[in-house]
């Protein structure tokens, strides 16, 4: 994935006057988190006819790929909201493409209470990645994913879809990447179960290049 530069920065006013506290939590192990306004934070989602093979993760616990096979996959539907009780989400969801250039879209700045969901890939509870995208602040303070870093393996993640069902998720593991490695088959290479994953921003926010140095994701798979 490679996101575009938003129309705004990341709410440098607020964010300068709490660098110190904010580096400080980073070097803690809680990922500062927020959406890649550089347009070299990470590279375009594979082709759907790239031709890939299914994703496995060879660093989850051994046995979680074969457990995952149980969770049945839902036909296609939009998603409408997300929440995730321990940091105190409740979030609608807009629809996300990409930009000319082949850079993914971000949700508007502005509203950086909205998260949004990359249209081009599965939906939630669809055999295949799920990626829902959110801000982490602006201008005026903190964003929706402001503290998604602090999720931890076995957090829930409830996602609202068109259609009437709420597909409930597990989260596996949350990891940082520097942008310049961002995992894209990870992220939104094949799967042949659902999984969902959650992309904000993270590491220490260069004040020179208006962006934050790193990646925040969260992996989860469907809950039993």
């Amino acid at each position: 994935m490679r996101m575009i530069r938003a129309g705004g920065r990341h709410g440098t006013p607020w964010r300068a006057a709490g660098a110190a506290v904010l580096l400080a939590v980073a070097m803690a192990g809680a990922a500062l988190l927020g959406v890649a306004t550089s347009p070299d934070a990470d590279p375009r989602p594979p082709r759907p006819d790239s031709g890939r093979t299914a994703y496995v993760d060879p660093d989850l616990p051994a046995g979680q790929e074969a457990d995952q096979g149980g969770a049945p996959a839902l036909p296609r539907s939009q998603p409408t909201t997300v929440s995730i009780r321990q940091i105190g989400v409740q979030a609608q969801v807009m629809q996300l493409g990409t930009n000319p250039d082949g850079t993914v879209q971000t949700p508007p700045l502005e509203q950086s209470h909205l998260t949004g969901w990359y249209a081009k890939g599965a939906s939630p509870g669809e055999a295949g990645n799920a990626v829902i995208i959110g801000h982490v602040d602006n201008r005026d303070g903190p964003a929706v994913f402001w503290e998604l870093g602090a999720l931890q393996p076995g957090s829930t993640i409830e996602v609202g879809r068109q259609d009437g069902r709420t597909v409930v998720f597990t989260v596996d593991e949350v990891r940082s990447y520097p942008k310049a490695t961002f995992p894209t088959d990870l992220v939104y290479g094949p799967n042949d179960r659902p999984g969902l994953r959650l992309v904000t921003c993270g590491g220490e926010f260069d004040q020179k290049a208006q962006s934050y140095l790193e990646n925040t994701v969260v992996f989860a798979s469907p809950a039993r």
